[in-house]
Formats: structure tokens, C-alpha cells, sequence
């Protein structure tokens, strides 16, 4: 059973940052790949980055060289540094395992002005 919850969203400038984070519960969270998601309006929910229990990370290519993805085995968290945050990064960013087995959280709200 997965319980998430994601924080860190909010209203943030096109070229600005935001980093999202995410409490995890989840047994032997230190073994489970975890991924951060995200769904805008009227698209399906993608992939946006994944790290893996030693730290290994892949990024979606229209968010590589601006997003990190970042874990804390001891804490149970998960963040996502977004840095020069482009308007088509808006959306629900969701964290989860990879695959996401277990469900989903609430989500936290990114939303960017131009």
C-alpha cells in the first residue's frame, strides 16, 4: 500500500523555480523506484522523472537540463527541482512508485505565467 503526499506547487513565473516535495509511505521504500508525474488538462498522465533506490535518475526529454529529481531514503522523500519552469509545464504533478502500482495521490498544482 502506497500513501503520498505531494507539496510545493503554486503559482510560479515562466524562467522561475519551484521545488515540489513528497512525503512517502510505503514498505521498503529504499528498494522502490520513485517517480514524479504529471498531468495537464485534457492530456494523459506522463512520466516526468524517476530515481531509482541508489540514486540513478531519467528525466523526459522536454524536461531534462531544467528538472532534478532528488531522494531522501532516511526522510522517506522525494523532491523535483524545476528550474527554468516553461508555461507547458503546467499541470498536476503527481509522485508515485515506478511503475505506479499503487496509485496515486492528490497531486500539487503547478500553474505558470507568461
Amino acid at each position: 500500500q502506497l500513501q503520498v503526499v505531494e507539496s510545493g506547487g503554486g503559482l510560479v513565473q515562466a524562467g522561475g523555480s519551484l521545488t515540489l516535495s513528497c512525503a512517502v509511505s510505503v514498505i521498503d521504500f529504499r528498494l522502490k523506484v520513485m517517480g514524479w508525474y504529471r498531468q495537464a488538462p485534457g492530456k494523459e498522465r506522463e512520466l516526468v522523472a524517476r530515481i531509482t533506490n541508489s540514486g540513478t535518475t531519467q528525466y523526459a526529454e522536454a524536461v531534462k537540463g531544467r528538472f532534478t529529481i532528488s531522494r531522501d531514503n532516511a526522510k522517506t522523500t522525494v523532491q523535483l527541482q524545476m528550474n527554468n519552469v516553461k508555461p507547458e509545464d503546467a499541470a498536476v504533478y503527481y509522485c508515485s512508485t515506478f511503475p505506479a502500482l499503487w496509485g496515486w495521490g492528490q497531486g500539487t498544482q503547478v500553474t505558470v505565467s507568461s
